[in-house]
């Protein structure tokens, strides 16, 4: 169904007393789960795509929708990403708790007749559902955007710091018992995503990690949670810091190649704890693909919303909300146009922060 015509059935639902498809995030779990199993029963096989290098929020819901897809529907279904997997927690975190997920290079999108995406939007271009195929199911704690109203079932948005709560309340609302891996999957996902329940934490997120920390198991989560480090990631991190600038309570580093993206994500993270740094920005290359990562304490702006706005017109996709936020942009061109392009990308996200003075001080220079 063409977007506009989405947004028209949107609004004529309203008019008529209706829930519209962008309010599905605030009818209760069991109307929704209602919704959910409408769309799927008759299916035969689902596919439920993660967004790109996916982090453990993204995985355990899509792992958890896979199982009540199976165990309330009876839909075979399998989850697929793309991209790699390359943070040592995140390697763990599939290993130790063998959670059924596969590179879509090794999937054939022809064999499913149900179609998900999860913790990702169709529109976002941070997924791997090629755009002849339209999802049928998306579900996403992210901020609505209008091009997910064209699916047949769009729970986007809503009170949630991570997409992994609102699995546990469908898995709650169908009085399904999760799997001890698939419980373990769920808290952790929550547990990552809001930091510890430190940050852009909701009730909801509240309620669904004391449900689930009874039913995971915490011996399994220390082995996720402290795993062996190779060496590259302490060559990263101490190349992260001897190129960190400091602009007022700003800092910036370039990370050069990283050996994968979602590290770019974890250093920008990291460098907040610095004293009195209000934004973090880390920025690096993966296979011709330029990664950004975007931390913010001030709470009048938007990461989500800013990352955006310094990105429209660069190609690739970008998104996020409230706190955090990243981009991945297409990078092309020689040495030179490549180094051009990031300092005019990183000049944008100063005057974003308010940066006036553009001269810097080396991280490692300051007290």
């Amino acid at each position: 169904m063409p977007v506009m015509e989405s947004i028209r059935s949107r609004d004529r639902a309203r008019a008529e007393g209706e829930p519209p498809p962008a309010l599905l995030a605030h009818l209760p779990a069991t109307a929704k789960l209602e919704r959910l199993l409408e769309v799927a029963r008759g299916r035969k096989r689902a596919l439920i795509i993660t967004h790109d290098n996916p982090d453990p929020d993204s995985m355990a819901a899509a792992v958890a929708l896979a199982y009540l897809l199976e165990r309330k529907a009876g839909v075979e279904a399998q989850v697929g990403y793309g991209g790699i997997i390359g943070r040592a927690e995140n390697i763990a975190f599939v290993k130790v708790l063998r959670l059924p997920v596969y590179p879509v290079s090794q999937l054939v999108f022809d064999e499913y007749d149900l179609l998900g995406l999860v913790d990702t939007q169709p529109c976002v271009g941070n997924h791997s559902l090629p755009p002849r195929y339209t999802a049928d199911i998306v579900i996403d704690h992210h901020p609505l955007r209008d091009e997910s109203l064209a699916a047949p079932f769009a729970d986007v948005g809503g009170d949630f710091g991570a997409t992994s709560t609102m699995l546990v309340e469908y898995l709650r609302a169908a009085r399904l018992e999760p799997s001890v891996e698939v419980a373990t999957a769920l808290f952790y996902g929550i547990k990552a995503d809001t930091r510890d329940l430190g940050r852009q934490t909701t009730p909801s997120d509240i309620d669904s990690y004391l449900w689930l920390f009874p039913r995971c198991d915490k011996g399994l989560l220390g082995l996720i949670e402290h795993p062996e480090l190779p060496a590259r990631y302490f060559r990263m991190y101490h190349r992260a810091y001897e190129r960190a600038k400091v602009y007022g309570s700003a800092v910036v580093t370039d990370l050069g190649d990283v050996y994968s993206p979602d590290m770019v994500a974890e250093v920008a993270e990291r460098l907040m704890f610095i004293e009195d740094m209000k934004w973090s920005l880390a920025y690096g290359s993966y296979r011709n693909q330029l990664y950004f990562s975007l931390r913010v304490k001030d709470r009048r702006m938007n990461a989500g919303r800013l990352i955006r706005e310094v990105c429209e017109g660069e190609g690739g996709s970008s998104g996020g909300h409230g706190s955090m936020a990243g981009a991945r942009l297409p990078l092309s061109g020689t040495r030179a146009q490549r180094a051009a392009h990031k300092r005019a990308m990183v000049k944008a996200f100063l005057e974003r922060f308010g940066v006036e003075d553009e001269t810097p001080k080396p991280l490692l220079e300051i007290d």
